[in-house]
């Protein structure tokens, strides 16, 4: 009898567990059929959404920031290689040094290395805005300004108060050379407060100086 019931015990257990591996697949099969149909309905769907929007609207933006130089806003301003008085000057006041090219492209090289170049790019930008006369050119130019740097789809987008950001949309509706002055002088007060003092003591000028003075030496 006792045999008989382990005989039996272990056919008991043979069963259980043949039964189990085909239970498995089954609960396998249904839990990834849960995890697809999460992904597509929420987590891949939206997120691939997202996704597309992100890259079509950096796309956007590489276009519109390529565009724009191709107007006229250069890689790098063409001047002169400055003077020791020059790079002194710079020292004197933040105006003296944006009224060179030359002190411009060593401040906007700073302004790299701490990823807010944008703000000298969208002061250029306003700059070169300011020069045209033609209506046309003037409407389209404000377009790529306001793409690349005032809307909060750009990855270039400047920092401006709400303040500032409703007149600017309200002088988007006919837009002129001064549409935006308002934001032009912020962001040129927030460079001269914030990055201004740390250029001045920054290996960029520094080393400039230096330069410069042993060339004046040696002279």
């Amino acid at each position: 009898p006792m045999g008989s019931e382990r005989t039996e015990m272990r056919k008991r257990q043979m069963s259980t567990t043949q039964e189990t591996p085909g239970a498995a697949p089954a609960q396998h099969s249904t839990g990834h059929r849960g995890s697809n149909a999460c992904c597509f309905c929420w987590c891949c769907c939206c997120s691939c959404s997202c996704l597309t929007v992100r890259n079509q609207d950096e796309e956007r933006a590489r276009r519109t920031s390529h565009e724009l130089q191709a107007e006229g806003i250069p890689n790098c301003e063409e001047s002169p290689a400055p003077t020791l008085e020059e790079v002194n000057a710079w020292a004197q006041s933040f105006d003296k040094l944006m009224l060179t090219p030359a002190g411009r492209n060593a401040f906007r090289e700073f302004l790299r290395t701490e990823f807010s170049e944008e703000n000298m790019l969208f002061w250029m930008a306003c700059e070169e805005l300011k020069q045209e006369s033609n209506k046309s050119v003037i409407e389209e130019k404000a377009r790529l300004i306001y793409e690349d740097y005032i809307s909060i789809l750009s990855p270039k987008e400047v920092s401006l108060d709400s303040r500032v950001r409703e007149v600017i949309n309200r002088n988007m509706l006919e837009p002129s050379q001064h549409t935006f002055d308002d934001a032009q002088l912020q962001i040129y007060t927030l460079m001269h407060r914030d990055s201004y003092p740390r250029f001045m003591n920054s290996a960029i000028y520094k080393d400039l100086l230096r330069s410069l003075s042993e060339k004046s030496i040696e002279a």
